[in-house]
């Protein structure tokens, strides 16, 4: 008869949890954006259009039938048809609307409602139904990553080159707004929640795009997650190039060609986000706080912050409560 195992070991097994504020990216996006989008699915019949004034979000829209246009300010004219998205990445003002519009409706935000529904306007003439929603900002402040992006970003089903992986999450809300079910709503922010991260992801093969430029730059992506994960260390221009494997000034210039900031800049200003999300988020008081950011003084770290945040520790918190 054949030896039963042991069922229990008699030393367990520890298994390391992966922290998701390891990588750069998640630990930006956990910080300077909400978890979730917040959206509306909109039907539109012609002549309709809106005019979006200049907001501290990224805003975004996918086309799920029909055709619209999209006029930010500054940018050319943009067409978008049925599974084209487009991203506002600064919330910058702009104009959507349909080829038939001749008078625009000034879009403001109203009150947070249950309502599952769709909501309707225009006239009377052809359908388009779009997807319109937005990240907010965590505090107003513009995320770091969002610094150098364009004012817009289209993804077009018809004219890009394929993207398996843009393509495949669009098809996923595509399906779940035609047939929207239990829990839809929670769907459609994680799936927007994937989309806005794969946008950025694109935007790192293109040039002059800050800090999701510096996510295909092997040395400086390197530096960033060092930052990240020790944000609490004493690093140094020196201490950083060394663990790169880059000379002192090579690295400098490097770093601050690619993301826009000089190295310990950019530090300073992450330490701050991050104090930032720990008044908000946790009971722990300032000096521990401030301890966890890599100061070992609450007034050189209230100074800190002020300067970067506008205004001290303890009114921050205060104003999140």
């Amino acid at each position: 008869m054949p030896r039963r195992p042991n069922l229990i070991s008699r030393t367990p097994e520890q298994l390391d949890l992966q922290d998701p504020r390891g990588d750069v990216l998640a630990d930006v996006l956990s910080v300077s954006l909400l978890p979730n989008a917040l959206y509306k699915c909109i039907e539109a019949r012609s002549p309709w259009g809106l005019r979006v004034p200049t907001r501290d979000r990224a805003v975004f829209y996918l086309v799920v039938r029909g055709h619209a246009l999209l006029e930010v300010d500054g940018e050319p004219p943009r067409t978008l048809s049925t599974g084209d998205v487009a991203f506002i990445p600064h919330g910058r003002a702009h104009i959507f609307r349909d080829e038939a519009a001749r008078h625009l409706f000034l879009v403001h935000d109203g009150p947070v409602c249950v309502s599952t529904g769709s909501a309707r306007i225009g006239g009377k003439g052809a359908l388009t139904t779009f997807l319109a929603g937005f990240f907010p900002y965590t505090g107003g402040l513009r995320p770091i990553l969002l610094e150098h992006a364009p004012h817009a970003v289209v993804l077009s089903a018809s004219r890009d080159a394929p993207r398996p992986w843009s393509a495949a999450t669009i098809d996923l809300m595509l399906a779940e707004i035609a047939s929207p079910g239990p829990a839809s709503t929670l769907v459609l922010q994680r799936l927007a929640d994937v989309l806005f991260v794969q946008v950025l992801r694109w935007l790192s093969t293109h040039d002059g795009c800050g800090l999701v430029q510096a996510l295909s730059d092997p040395p400086v992506h390197h530096a960033l997650n060092l930052m990240h994960t020790r944000v609490d260390e004493p690093w140094t221009v020196a201490k950083l190039a060394a663990r790169v494997g880059l000379s002192r000034s090579g690295f400098a210039q490097r770093f601050t060609q690619v993301v826009g900031d000089p190295p310990l800049q950019y530090l300073a200003r992450w330490r701050m986000a991050r104090a930032a999300e720990l008044l908000r988020e946790t009971h722990d008081s300032v000096a521990q706080i401030a301890q966890r950011v890599g100061y070992e003084s609450v007034p050189s770290f209230s100074k800190a912050f002020k300067r970067w945040q506008g205004r001290s520790p303890s009114h921050h918190r205060v104003s999140r409560s």
